[in-house]
Protein backbone atom coordinates (compact mmCIF):
# COMPACT_ATOMS: atom_id res chain seq x y z
CA UNK A 1 0.00 0.00 0.00
CA UNK A 2 1.25 3.51 -0.84
CA UNK A 3 0.87 6.29 1.72
CA UNK A 4 0.72 9.94 0.61
CA UNK A 5 1.66 12.53 3.23
CA UNK A 6 0.24 16.05 3.13
CA UNK A 7 0.43 17.78 6.50
CA UNK A 8 1.75 21.08 7.85
CA UNK A 9 5.39 19.96 7.74
CA UNK A 10 5.50 17.64 4.74
CA UNK A 11 3.72 17.82 1.39
CA UNK A 12 3.75 15.22 -1.34
CA UNK A 13 5.96 12.69 0.44
CA UNK A 14 5.04 9.10 -0.44
CA UNK A 15 6.12 5.77 0.96
CA UNK A 16 5.25 2.10 0.60
CA UNK A 17 4.16 -0.18 3.42
CA UNK A 18 6.30 -3.26 2.83
CA UNK A 19 5.70 -5.09 6.12
CA UNK A 20 2.54 -5.83 8.11
CA UNK A 21 1.80 -3.28 10.83
CA UNK A 22 3.74 -4.01 14.02
CA UNK A 23 5.60 -7.03 12.60
CA UNK A 24 8.97 -8.04 11.17
CA UNK A 25 11.13 -5.60 13.09
CA UNK A 26 14.90 -5.55 12.90
CA UNK A 27 16.30 -8.14 15.37
CA UNK A 28 18.04 -5.33 17.30
CA UNK A 29 14.83 -3.34 17.75
CA UNK A 30 12.47 -4.33 20.58
CA UNK A 31 10.38 -1.30 21.56
CA UNK A 32 8.42 -1.81 24.75
CA UNK A 33 5.49 0.33 23.62
CA UNK A 34 3.62 0.75 20.36
CA UNK A 35 2.92 4.22 18.95
CA UNK A 36 -0.72 3.65 19.91
CA UNK A 37 0.19 2.97 23.55
CA UNK A 38 2.49 5.99 23.58
CA UNK A 39 -0.26 8.27 22.25
CA UNK A 40 -2.73 6.88 24.80
CA UNK A 41 -0.32 7.40 27.69
CA UNK A 42 0.51 10.94 26.60
CA UNK A 43 3.58 12.15 24.73
CA UNK A 44 4.96 15.37 23.27
CA UNK A 45 2.46 17.57 25.10
CA UNK A 46 -0.36 16.22 22.95
CA UNK A 47 0.63 18.35 19.98
CA UNK A 48 2.91 16.12 17.93
CA UNK A 49 0.36 14.20 15.87
CA UNK A 50 -2.53 16.65 15.59
CA UNK A 51 -2.02 17.57 11.92
CA UNK A 52 -0.88 14.20 10.53
CA UNK A 53 -3.57 11.80 11.68
CA UNK A 54 -4.63 11.09 8.08
CA UNK A 55 -1.33 9.28 7.54
CA UNK A 56 -2.11 6.54 10.06
CA UNK A 57 -5.13 4.36 10.92
CA UNK A 58 -7.81 6.23 12.86
CA UNK A 59 -7.86 3.62 15.65
CA UNK A 60 -4.37 4.80 16.61
CA UNK A 61 -6.00 8.01 17.87
CA UNK A 62 -9.16 6.66 19.52
CA UNK A 63 -7.75 7.14 23.05
CA UNK A 64 -4.82 9.46 22.25
CA UNK A 65 -4.12 12.38 24.56
CA UNK A 66 -4.01 15.23 22.06
CA UNK A 67 -4.06 18.99 22.31
CA UNK A 68 -4.92 20.36 18.86
CA UNK A 69 -4.57 24.06 19.70
CA UNK A 70 -1.26 24.24 21.55
CA UNK A 71 1.21 22.01 23.44
CA UNK A 72 -0.09 21.12 26.89
CA UNK A 73 2.21 19.38 29.40
CA UNK A 74 -0.89 18.00 31.12
CA UNK A 75 -1.35 15.74 28.10
CA UNK A 76 1.98 14.07 28.95
CA UNK A 77 1.73 11.01 31.16
CA UNK A 78 3.99 12.58 33.79
CA UNK A 79 2.63 16.13 33.22
CA UNK A 80 6.13 17.50 32.65
CA UNK A 81 7.85 18.94 29.61
CA UNK A 82 10.48 16.51 28.42
CA UNK A 83 11.63 17.33 24.93
CA UNK A 84 13.91 19.57 22.95
CA UNK A 85 12.42 21.95 20.37
CA UNK A 86 12.53 20.70 16.79
CA UNK A 87 15.01 23.48 16.02
CA UNK A 88 17.51 21.82 18.39
CA UNK A 89 16.96 18.46 16.70
CA UNK A 90 17.69 20.05 13.33
CA UNK A 91 20.75 21.87 14.67
CA UNK A 92 22.20 18.68 16.11
CA UNK A 93 21.55 16.60 12.99
CA UNK A 94 18.96 14.36 14.63
CA UNK A 95 16.44 14.74 11.79
CA UNK A 96 17.28 11.83 9.53
CA UNK A 97 15.90 11.00 6.12
CA UNK A 98 12.33 11.90 5.25
CA UNK A 99 11.09 12.00 8.86
CA UNK A 100 10.99 15.76 9.38
CA UNK A 101 9.51 15.46 12.88
CA UNK A 102 12.23 13.19 14.21
CA UNK A 103 12.46 9.82 15.90
CA UNK A 104 8.81 9.32 16.83
CA UNK A 105 7.67 9.99 13.27
CA UNK A 106 10.24 7.46 12.08
CA UNK A 107 8.95 4.94 14.65
CA UNK A 108 5.32 5.47 13.66
CA UNK A 109 6.16 4.89 10.01
CA UNK A 110 8.38 1.90 10.82
CA UNK A 111 5.70 0.36 13.02
CA UNK A 112 3.13 0.98 10.27
CA UNK A 113 5.29 -1.01 7.82
CA UNK A 114 7.66 1.35 6.02
CA UNK A 115 11.31 0.32 5.77
CA UNK A 116 14.30 2.42 4.71
CA UNK A 117 17.31 0.28 5.70
CA UNK A 118 19.93 3.06 6.02
CA UNK A 119 17.61 5.32 8.03
CA UNK A 120 16.26 2.41 10.08
CA UNK A 121 19.78 1.38 11.11
CA UNK A 122 20.58 4.89 12.39
CA UNK A 123 17.28 5.32 14.25
CA UNK A 124 17.48 1.88 15.86
CA UNK A 125 21.01 2.68 17.08
CA UNK A 126 19.72 5.95 18.57
CA UNK A 127 16.84 4.08 20.27
CA UNK A 128 19.27 1.52 21.73
CA UNK A 129 21.55 4.26 23.05
CA UNK A 130 18.63 5.88 24.86
CA UNK A 131 18.22 2.79 27.04
CA UNK A 132 20.90 4.17 29.37
CA UNK A 133 18.18 6.40 30.80
CA UNK A 134 16.19 3.38 31.90
CA UNK A 135 19.25 2.07 33.75
CA UNK A 136 19.58 5.43 35.54
CA UNK A 137 15.95 5.38 36.65
CA UNK A 138 16.24 1.78 37.84
CA UNK A 139 19.39 2.64 39.80
CA UNK A 140 18.00 5.78 41.45
CA UNK A 141 14.28 5.08 42.00
CA UNK A 142 12.22 2.67 44.02
CA UNK A 143 10.11 0.27 41.95
CA UNK A 144 6.85 1.85 40.73
CA UNK A 145 7.75 5.28 42.19
CA UNK A 146 6.38 7.36 39.32
CA UNK A 147 7.34 10.59 41.11
CA UNK A 148 11.04 9.76 40.87
CA UNK A 149 12.76 11.23 37.80
CA UNK A 150 9.54 12.26 36.07
CA UNK A 151 11.27 14.06 33.18
CA UNK A 152 13.51 11.10 32.52
CA UNK A 153 10.54 8.74 32.65
CA UNK A 154 8.59 10.95 30.22
CA UNK A 155 11.59 10.89 27.89
CA UNK A 156 11.71 7.09 28.12
CA UNK A 157 8.03 6.95 27.19
CA UNK A 158 8.71 9.18 24.17
CA UNK A 159 11.36 6.69 23.02
CA UNK A 160 9.05 3.66 23.31
CA UNK A 161 10.47 2.41 26.61
CA UNK A 162 7.97 1.56 29.32
CA UNK A 163 8.62 4.17 32.03
CA UNK A 164 6.71 2.30 34.73
CA UNK A 165 8.68 -0.56 36.22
Amino acid sequence: MRILVNDKMQKGYQYELVEPEGLNFDPDFHPELTPIQMLEMGVFEGKYMTDCQNEFPQYWFAKARLSPDRPDVNCNYFAVKSRQPLSVWRQRGWIIGPDVRGWFQWYCRYFYGRRIPDVDKIQIARWRAFKRHKAQVLKNCLPLDENCRRKQRQALLQWAYNPIF
